[in-house]
């Protein structure tokens, strides 16, 4: 009997490891308005890495979407974010960590043309 609760108790804990590997890096859209492009560089750097937004399956983020963001690893980094209509904006500094969410506010954009 304490075979067959030790192998159980093994089993569960194992495929809850699996589970425990997390959701990746994920962006918030907190600001008002739909993202239509996203792109990270090292901070500082101004090293644009490829648009994250196409990661979506509408390859938008709406207000309050959560965006899967890959090929990057956790560290510092400024972020080039677009809207409809050309307008772009900078946020800078970001601190991404592994397997969390960062998150963009209005408060946060900096730079942005129009």
């Amino acid at each position: 009997m304490r075979w067959i609760l030790g192998s159980i108790a093994l089993l569960l804990a194992s495929n809850a490891a699996l589970f425990a590997q997390g959701k990746g890096i994920r962006l918030w859209n907190l600001t008002t308005s739909t993202i239509t492009g996203f792109q990270l560089s090292p901070a500082g750097q101004n090293a644009w890495g490829a648009n994250q937004t196409l990661n979506d399956k509408d390859k938008e983020v709406d207000h309050d979407e959560r965006l899967r963001i890959t090929g990057v690893e956790p560290g510092r980094y400024d972020a080039k974010v677009g809207y409809a209509g050309a307008r772009q904006c900078v946020v800078r500094d970001i601190e991404i960590k592994a397997d969390a969410v960062f998150s963009i506010a209005d408060k946060d954009l900096k730079d942005c043309n129009k």
